[in-house]
């Protein structure tokens, strides 16, 4: 179930910045500039990044995006099962991750990865919902020994490789390399305080909606997809800030020592 929310994570967010349009090359630019008059010149969008389309800013801003050595992310939205996955985590390309999640409501787990080691502590209610089909007290003994303590184990075991792909940055934004974009301008809005523009795609049914920011460099500051089957809200901020990944003080509870 982590993999998979991880992954729709990068999926919608690569999904608002579709391959359903691209940019004009180089010959179709010198045609235009001969071409152009001071009509079509002064038709030009105007404000935030005056001069430029729609799917020129999405670009600049996948490559922002692309370009940041760590970011935060807060998603909701749907996995490949149905189960309502919401989100806070905070990476970079480092392979250092920190944050938490939750299915459908039921608990939440926490987790950090930090050099080779990946740690994770879970809530009762999270538990209990891992092992719905498991006989009461086995499911009992889980709860008794985990439920509010932090535990580790390899970032190179099997266990882990579900998680610790998507803990690297580059990994999870490897969809947004080489992405053109048709999207159209809108109006501008603030996301977290920060001013944005709003750029909006459309691919058949589907629609998405991109905030960019308008200060600063162009990042990504929220996708909404209002994809029938893949409805997502996604937000990154924190853009190289540190993340906040440090080794657990106290107990810790040695996972690998235990399937051993």
């Amino acid at each position: 179930m982590r993999r998979t929310a991880l992954a729709a994570l990068c999926l919608a967010a690569a999904a608002t910045v579709s391959l359903t349009g691209c940019l004009p090359g180089e010959d179709k630019a010198d045609k235009a500039d001969k071409a152009d008059t001071a009509a079509t010149a002064a038709a030009r969008p105007k404000g935030p990044f005056a001069g430029l389309t729609g799917g020129e800013i999405a670009d600049r801003s996948v490559d922002a995006t692309s370009n940041a050595s760590s970011l935060r992310m807060k998603g909701d939205l749907l996995d490949d099962d149905g189960s309502r996955i919401v989100l806070d985590m905070a990476l970079d390309k480092k392979g250092r991750c920190a944050g938490t999640m939750s299915a459908n409501g039921e608990g939440e787990a926490e987790l950090m990865m930090t050099g080779d080691t990946l740690y994770m502590k879970y809530d009762e209610k999270f538990l209990r919902a891992q092992d719905k089909d498991a006989p009461q007290e086995e499911t009992d003994g889980v709860v008794a020994m985990l439920a509010g303590k932090w535990t580790k184990m390899s970032a190179t075991g099997s266990d882990a490789k579900d998680i610790t792909g998507f803990c690297d940055l580059d990994t999870v934004l490897a969809d947004f390399e080489d992405v053109d974009s048709d999207a159209t301008r809108g109006k501008t809005a603030t996301v977290d305080g920060t001013p944005a523009i709003v750029l909006s795609e459309k691919d058949g049914k589907d629609a998405a909606t991109l905030y960019v920011a308008t200060e600063g460099k162009p990042y990504l500051l929220k996708v909404v997809s209002k994809s029938a089957k893949e409805p997502a809200t996604i937000s990154f901020s924190d853009f190289d800030t540190p993340v906040p990944a440090e080794t657990p003080k106290g107990k810790v509870i040695d996972l690998d020592a235990l399937g051993g």
